[in-house]
């Protein structure tokens, strides 16, 4: 495609008064006055035919990219022509996941013929990014003629689940929680599991005596446990139309999805099984149990799988269904937002069945929003109407969580940039206690 600069257009333009003033000054001669725009159009064509060279793009895209980070991709870019420019344009379609500066265009320098130039690009959303389109334009020696070439290929980001957090401090916070007594050689004496009939020694758990045995045996005997190391997490992920709202620039699942990975990578390392689910007006996902530090990868893509849905959150189907597909007692981390009573009750409702036989935690992120307009100090009449409905709001809420907790229910309210290291330290506190 050829078509002129902005030079050449303002170059024509600065032809038409001189056109008109030829034709006043000379009505029998005034086809000379059309001399200047005929003269750049010459130019034009000129300058399209000395720029005519071969080019090519190549855009080095990774093999996939974690939401919510920002990610540079090199661009090559090869012209080969004899009067070729010192810089060239490049211009990427768009894709509604990811967000690029300068609306995807580029500058790129050229040195004889050749140059390489960084895209900035944020995934903000997860999913397969597609640009099945590239342009690539430059400008002739007289700078007044654009060769624009359009290269098309199959060029694809899968965008998961951002799990910079497992490999960033991920050995720091499996140091830092380890639970005593999970390790194979130094698991006796602690958890829920019989392991051994011992004599007992003094330090030893009283409650541990075994009656009857000392009894037979006439020396006092107790039971030693060790840490149960094969429990069931259940990641319960709502993923409907309040979870999908963005919180700190990413939607809430996302951070629900990254806290979920940290904490599944911490369980599979200390020997517990875990399973992923996704809901909202109905389930979406339900994968078993997987087991062992090698399956993190699994977990991770069953991650990604987990869509944004514009549908209201059904507590009651949902779990009910989840609760259905359990055949023993697990520990189930529900990620949910709420802010309506009526779908608060029918989330209440549905986690009081789960407790009769299950371990509940619920995760929800602090509405930082909500807080900001009640501590802001009003300006116009309306700031304070504002601020009552977002206290109505933020009060409700805070109802809601003290049901749960009365009910029995381990509740952990985060801010976004925390809610991962918070899960962390909730499920450890749960094993070490033995809830699990």
């Amino acid at each position: 495609m050829i078509y002129p600069t902005r030079m050449a257009v303002l170059a024509a333009a600065i032809g038409a008064p001189i056109a008109l003033l030829v034709a006043m000054l000379f009505p029998a001669r005034w086809y000379a006055g059309l001399g200047w725009p005929l003269a750049v159009l010459a130019l034009v064509a000129v300058d399209a035919l000395l720029g005519r060279a071969r080019a090519s793009a190549t855009l080095a895209l990774p093999r996939s990219a974690p939401v919510g980070v920002d990610l540079s991709v090199p661009i090559a870019v090869t012209i080969a022509g004899r009067h070729v420019g010192g810089a060239a344009q490049v211009a990427l379609a768009r894709d509604p996941l990811v967000t690029m500066p300068g609306d995807g265009r580029l500058d790129v320098a050229l040195e004889a013929g050749r140059g390489t130039a960084a895209l900035l690009l944020t995934p903000w959303r997860r999913g397969t990014a597609r640009f099945a389109t590239l342009w690539l334009r430059w400008a002739g020696p007289l700078g007044l003629a654009w060769r624009q070439v359009r290269i098309d290929g199959d060029r694809v980001l899968p965008i998961l689940p951002d799990v910079e957090a497992v490999r960033r401090h991920g050995a720091q916070v499996f140091q830092r929680h380890a639970v005593q007594g999970l390790l194979a050689q130094s698991d006796r004496g602690d958890g829920t599991d019989f392991d051994a009939l011992v004599e007992f020694r003094s330090g030893m758990d009283r409650r541990a005596i075994d009656w009857k045995q000392s009894a037979r045996h006439r020396k006092l005997y107790a039971k030693e446990y060790r840490t149960e190391r094969n429990s069931q997490i259940v990641f319960a992920i709502d993923a409907g139309r309040q979870m999908s709202d963005p919180v700190g620039g990413i939607p809430r699942v996302d951070r629900a999805v990254s806290a979920a990975l940290l904490t599944g990578w911490l369980a599979l390392k200390l020997g517990d099984r875990v399973s992923l689910n996704a809901f909202d007006s109905r389930p979406r996902l339900a994968s078993g149990f997987i087991g062992g530090a090698g399956a993190f990868p699994e977990l991770q893509h069953l991650a990604a799988g987990i869509d944004y849905s514009g549908d209201e959150t059904n507590y009651t189907f949902a779990l009910t269904t989840l609760a259905a597909r359990l055949t023993r007692r697990s520990m189930i981390v529900l990620f949910t937002e709420f802010t309506d009573p009526t779908s608060a009750d029918f989330l209440v409702r549905a986690v009081a069945r789960l407790l009769k036989t299950h371990l509940v935690l619920v995760v929800v992120l602090r509405d930082d929003e909500l807080e900001t307009i009640v501590d802001a100090a009003p300006v116009q009449p309306a700031d304070v109407t504002r601020a009552v409905t977002a206290a109505a709001l933020l009060r409700d809420r805070r109802l809601v969580l003290t049901r749960l907790r009365h009910l029995g229910v381990h509740v952990i309210e985060s801010p976004h940039d925390e809610v991962a290291e918070r899960l962390v330290e909730g499920y450890v506190d749960l094993k070490r206690r033995s809830l699990l």
